[in-house]
């Protein structure tokens, strides 16, 4: 059975308050519980709605204004103009799978490395190199971005092709010769 996860308020006053300890905490001990991988809630206190993403959303403001940004200007820039793309969905479930697939790799990579011996860290870091080069090979976000606006046009332009051949396979009024065109007012020339 699993534990259900901690609640904790979010009052007015813009203070967290942990159920589970009956006391205030800060944004700092909401990181550390993340960290520590509890499993949390944060629930406006008035009017019961989920703050959970909006206090972690929060938490990377802080760590990204902090000195050591893990985003560049351009990677966040090309985030927001996936808002409101038909891509916007995939995008999401993209950069979600692609960040569980590096912790999975990087918990593995820790829990090894608790059994490696200087010599075998030493193989390690001759294999890491070519790793390296792989990973540079894949596209950038910005390649990436790009392929993704291609593929938008041209699905919207094929589209919009079968939607013309459908309203005029279905016309009544269509005239067999094609050069004929249709006025402003919808009467064939």
């Amino acid at each position: 059975m699993s534990e259900s996860p901690r609640i904790i308020k979010k009052y007015p006053n813009r203070r967290l308050y942990d159920t589970a300890n009956s006391g205030y905490i800060t944004l700092a001990d909401v990181k550390q519980m993340v960290l520590e991988d509890l499993k949390f809630r944060v629930i406006d206190a008035k009017s019961g709605d989920d703050l959970t993403r909006t206090i972690l959303l929060q938490i990377i403001l802080e760590e990204e204004a902090g000195g050591a940004p893990m985003f560049s200007e351009p990677a966040l820039a090309n985030i927001i103009r996936f808002y409101g793309h038909a891509a916007q969905s995939f995008m999401g479930s993209y950069l979600e799978k692609n960040v569980q697939a590096f912790s999975d790799i990087q918990a593995k990579l820790a829990e090894q490395s608790k059994t490696l011996t200087p010599e075998m860290w030493a193989q390690f870091m001759n294999v890491q190199n070519p790793l390296m080069q792989t990973l540079d090979a894949i596209p950038s976000i910005d390649e990436f971005t790009v392929q993704l606006r291609d593929f938008d046009v041209a699905h919207e332009a094929k589209h919009d092709i079968l939607f013309f051949n459908l309203i005029r396979a279905k016309s009544p009024e269509m005239p067999e010769k094609q050069s004929r065109k249709r006025t402003f007012m919808g009467k064939w020339e």
